[in-house]
């Protein structure tokens, strides 16, 4: 796997368009699953009832798609540490889709990018776009751009 190497949130406007790297590959568990539909209160059968999704289109539980996209933390935390930051904000997402569903087992990533790099009063307002991929599977799980706020010290 190659990281690009970027010492300083400033150094992230030097890389807008270029990829930082793909992430670690992360399984998807219906432990995890089971989880996110507690937290949530969704707990539709698609997601939490092993042998009904067993016969229904997906052949098995699938992720809900706000568990893929809840996972962006995960994917962007090698990407946006750094020295002089105090804290970093979700600020937002824009434009996300679930081109495809997360089936239980599968391990997934994120193609990481970046959008753009706003200097602000209190820091950097930086947008990432994340490519969310399913390993063996084409399409995309998710496709977001998460907006940070990069708070100096």
């Amino acid at each position: 796997m190659t990281i690009l190497s970027v010492e300083s949130p400033k150094d992230l406007a030097a890389h807008i368009g270029k990829e930082l790297g793909p992430s670690e590959w992360v399984t998807v568990d219906q432990a995890m699953i089971d989880k996110f539909a507690d937290a949530t209160g969704d707990h539709q059968w698609i997601h939490v009832n092993e042998h009904r999704a067993a016969a229904g289109p997906f052949g098995a539980t699938i992720a809900h798609g706000y568990l893929t996209l809840s996972m962006l933390p995960i994917f962007l935390r090698p990407f946006m540490e750094f020295d002089g930051v105090s804290m970093r904000l979700n600020y937002g997402v824009d434009r996300v889709r679930f081109p495809h569903p997360v089936p239980v087992g599968s391990r997934i990533r994120a193609r990481v990018s970046v959008d753009s790099v706003e200097e602000k009063e209190r820091g950097l307002l930086v947008v990432m776009a994340c490519v969310i991929e399913i390993e063996g599977t084409d399409k995309p799980a998710c496709v977001a751009h998460p907006v940070a706020l990069m708070v100096r010290q």
